[in-house]
């Protein structure tokens, strides 16, 4: 795992391209998560608690995160790149 240098910066998400992203799978708006949603999202990994959609356990901490409008999905971003891919969408249920 790379060394993280920049700890705690802000993501920079280019206005433009976060206008035309959506939710891969239900094609809802998403939009920059809050910095106290992401340190609560890194605090369930630091325990252990943290999946994806696809089961698996989250280690990389996230650096941010796209949020669907819904408050159900949020995609991680990281080295301010988004992933949007559906497996690798966060489940948010019970964690807000």
């Amino acid at each position: 795992m790379a060394e993280r240098t920049e700890a705690n910066r802000p993501v920079n998400i280019d206005k433009d391209l976060l206008a035309i992203l959506c939710c891969p799978d239900t094609k809802q708006d998403v939009t920059l998560a809050d910095g106290s949603l992401i340190a609560k999202l890194n605090e369930a990994l630091s325990r252990g608690q943290l999946k994806n959609k696809a089961n698996k356990p989250i280690t990389e901490p996230l650096d941010g995160g796209l949020i669907r409008s819904d408050r159900k999905i949020l995609y991680p971003i990281r080295e301010d790149i988004p992933v949007m891919l559906i497996e690798e969408g966060i489940p948010l249920e019970g964690l807000l």
